[in-house]
């Protein structure tokens, strides 16, 4: 405990993080965050460049968070990287999108191996390019024993979808007759959901000042605290997850209680 509190005053050394710092309580951190990491485009359209630049500046964005959140302490960190409404964007923008991802797991294997962190993915894998698909697989194989933090990919993924195929799945096996409908309970459908042994967020990200949920984690988010920034994705640094999580131990949640 010692060990991490040093560590975390060392990673959170600016002054603006060492102020924040002092609210943070280590006893009531978030187990679940998720981020829906939006602003790569207009990142690089600010700065008169493609959409592929602000896409690589995501990346090494996501670095730095996913960095900060084993220094605080955080379980699960789930990021919205390419939802299934994704692939109406430009057959450029998309290719380029898609070997990105593979490029940026090749390279940072070697990081969540270090810091001990499992990978898992959400969404529908059979529709990935092949070699997105064989990257992604191998690095969920390589480390499946890993326990500091779940790293958690949406990746061609579709909140909607998701709920479409829970459903058929468990009217399936009702008219198959080895499910009860009446068996049915909440529980039950979020063991068919890609999150079955996921807990629910208890903190969702926004950047980018967008105020929507664009499809992401419909059932999961239902009592998830919100906090949304105009910061763009690749702005958003340690320090910023950091105010995101002194801002969430400041509410009190009540799940529909007074």
């Amino acid at each position: 405990m010692a060990d991490r509190s040093r560590s975390r005053q060392a990673y959170f050394k600016s002054k603006r993080a060492a102020s924040l710092l002092t609210e943070f309580d280590p006893r009531t951190v978030p187990g679940h965050v998720a981020v829906i990491m939006d602003g790569n485009g207009r990142w690089a359209k600010k700065r008169g460049l493609p959409h592929v630049a602000g896409h690589s500046a995501g990346a090494r964005a996501l670095r730095e968070v996913i960095n900060a959140a084993v220094e605080l302490e955080i379980s699960y960190l789930t990021v919205y990287s390419f939802s299934s409404e994704n692939w109406t964007r430009p057959a450029e923008e998309v290719s380029g999108l898609m070997s990105l991802f593979a490029e940026v797991l090749e390279r940072e294997l070697a990081n969540l191996q270090k810091e001990r962190i499992r990978l898992a993915v959400v969404g529908e894998l059979d529709g990935l390019p092949a070699r997105t698909r064989e990257v992604f697989d191998r690095a969920i194989a390589s480390t499946a024993d890993n326990h500091v933090m779940t790293l958690v990919v949406a990746l061609n993924y579709g909140g909607r979808d998701e709920i479409v195929r829970a459903t058929r799945s468990l009217a399936a096996d009702a008219a198959s007759g080895a499910l009860d409908p009446a068996a049915i309970d909440e529980d039950l459908f979020s063991s068919r959901l890609y999150t079955a042994e996921i807990p629910d967020p208890d903190l969702l990200i926004r950047t980018s000042g967008e105020l929507r949920i664009s499809n992401f984690l419909l059932w999961q988010i239902a009592y998830s605290e919100l906090w949304v920034t105009s910061t763009l994705w690749p702005d958003f640094d340690r320090n910023d997850l950091l105010r995101a999580v002194v801002d969430y131990q400041k509410r009190t949640r009540r799940f529909g209680g007074r």
